[in-house]
């Protein structure tokens, strides 16, 4: 008996032509966000046809596609359903599985289904799963209620992909038809207009002779303008903000010069006041080989853009303590380096360690122990340190990127006010644990012009501290440590709030 569903899921990823296309960033995002904040080593969207699973987008892995009968994402799809597979070698699915038994030595699994919309005009037609979004380790592991519902948001980001790229193949394939039938030309618009409010996509055109500028419903919809009213080019721009003003124009000239499309993202401010994050794409119409206008489409991307920025945030964000986490600290010292090398200024960086931590931790709990470590954090944010850059490397580890060069005039003061700061007591049980902080410091120089020599140094600056003494710091370069007092920093510089 044939299987009237799956022959109707294998057309739709026929007609969809997402199959063996080309990559594209807003999917490569997905699934490096997706690893980033599961910590997994593989992300896949992997779309499952008749034989095969193949991956629109990868994180970790190598491979383009497996076969469908291996394929964990095949039995998430079958049961249009989550599948969390918590060691691999323990199911009998998949402990003989050639992806489990060799590479890429699968443990853990967890996919979710991403459908589409058999019709896409039609509110009420069945959606069906075209595949998974999935995360995949080589080691044993679980996923809590919050790790997978933040999947189910990454899978609902890449279901958006999919019908707004399938919105904009549609509207693309529209305006090549039309003209041809003038019988058609009042459905096509319709059809169009559809596609337009789905996607929020409207459409534009700019006459190079005059500078003249014709925008559908959608376009005006979007600039929070009245439908038809006069619009110039100058007025169209002023809706931008200056730098993304700038950008666009510098955009549109290139194209006119060079003849290729362009696709650019702004900031964008409507007729009313609201802000906006648009998406404007355009190439040149030509006429008998010459230029005659530019036409495109603008779409709003307002939430989308929201959304990755606020998975970009996550991923940036130690959960526990709020201040920056390992993955944002190597990007921040290597623009700090180029930018305080290039001003010609310096900079500095200390490794934090905290002393006694595993005490509290034993004796008291890991909730106290977590509430040192937000006070540490919260430390490390002091009003004197603002403009510093402070990040949890891990555990009871910190770093803190000291760029301030009004601070950076005496470091040896600086970091005796830390030591002071960064001393902590808990009383408990009748019991008083005291937590102190170790630290290494180094400063970039000629000699230290680079990310991981800065944290060699720092680190060895660190490791001299703790064999002397801990709750001191130490200089690297300089011999004599660091204990904590009084700063003699100007006070106008590090001035204590309360």
């Amino acid at each position: 008996m044939v299987d009237t569903s799956e022959e109707a899921r294998l057309a739709l990823l026929e007609r969809l032509e997402l199959l063996d296309s080309a990559p594209e960033q807003e999917f490569d995002a997905v699934v490096q966000l997706a690893q980033q904040l599961t910590g997994c080593k593989i992300a896949l969207v992997s779309l499952v046809d008749a034989h095969r699973q193949w991956f629109k987008a990868k994180a970790g892995l190598d491979v383009n596609e497996t076969p469908r009968d291996i394929a964990f994402c095949a039995h998430a799809v079958a049961a249009d359903d989550v599948l969390v597979v918590p060691d691999a070698r323990q199911d009998d699915r998949f402990a003989d599985n050639p992806l489990v038994t060799g590479a890429p030595d699968i443990r853990f699994y967890a996919g979710v289904p991403i459908h589409a919309a058999e019709d896409a005009s039609d509110d009420t037609s069945p959606r069906l799963p075209l595949g998974t979004l999935c995360v995949i380790d080589d080691q044993p592991r679980t996923i809590d209620p919050a790790g997978l519902k933040m999947l189910g948001h990454l899978a609902t980001l890449v279901e958006t992909l999919i019908s707004a790229r399938r919105t904009a193949a549609l509207a693309v394939q529209m305006a090549e038809e039309r003209g041809h039938n003038l019988r058609d030309l009042s459905r096509k618009h319709r059809q169009l207009r559809q596609a337009e409010r789905i996607a929020n996509i409207g459409s534009w055109r700019l006459t190079l002779g005059d500078n003249q500028l014709e925008w559908s419903d959608q376009t005006y919809a979007i600039h929070e303008l009245e439908c038809g009213a006069e619009i110039s080019l100058k007025a169209a721009l002023d809706f931008y903000a200056e730098k993304s003003r700038e950008i666009l124009v510098s955009t549109i000239e290139q194209t006119l010069v060079t003849g290729e499309p362009f696709d650019v993202e702004a900031d964008f401010t409507t007729a009313r006041g609201n802000y906006r994050r648009v998406r404007s794409m355009g190439e040149l119409e030509l006429e008998n080989g010459k230029p005659v206008a530019l036409i495109g489409v603008f779409q709003d991307i307002t939430e989308r853009h929201k959304m990755e920025e606020a998975l970009r945030h996550a991923a940036h964000t130690d959960d526990l303590t709020r201040i920056a986490s390992r993955g944002r600290c190597n990007q921040v010292i290597d623009d700090s380096i180029k930018t305080t090398a290039a001003a010609g200024q310096r900079c500095a960086l200390l490794l934090i360690d905290l002393d006694h931590f595993k005490a509290v931790n034993d004796r008291l709990g890991h909730q106290a122990g977590d509430d040192v470590l937000r006070v540490i954090a919260s430390r490390l944010q002091a009003p004197y340190l603002a403009g510093s850059f402070a990040a949890r490397l891990g555990g009871d580890e910190f770093v803190l990127l000291i760029t301030d060069q009004a601070l950076l005039r005496d470091l040896r003061g600086l970091l005796r006010r830390l030591l002071l700061d960064l001393r902590y007591s808990i009383r408990a049980d009748k019991q008083t644990f005291r937590v102190s902080a170790t630290i290494g410091a180094a400063w970039l120089d000629a000699q230290t012009a680079s990310r991981s020599d800065l944290l060699r140094n720092a680190d060895a600056a660190l490791y001299a501290a703790k064999r002397r003494e801990r709750g001191t710091a130490v200089i690297a370069g300089q011999a004599v440590p660091i204990a904590p007092g009084q700063s003699d920093v100007a006070p106008v510089a590090i001035a204590r709030q309360g």
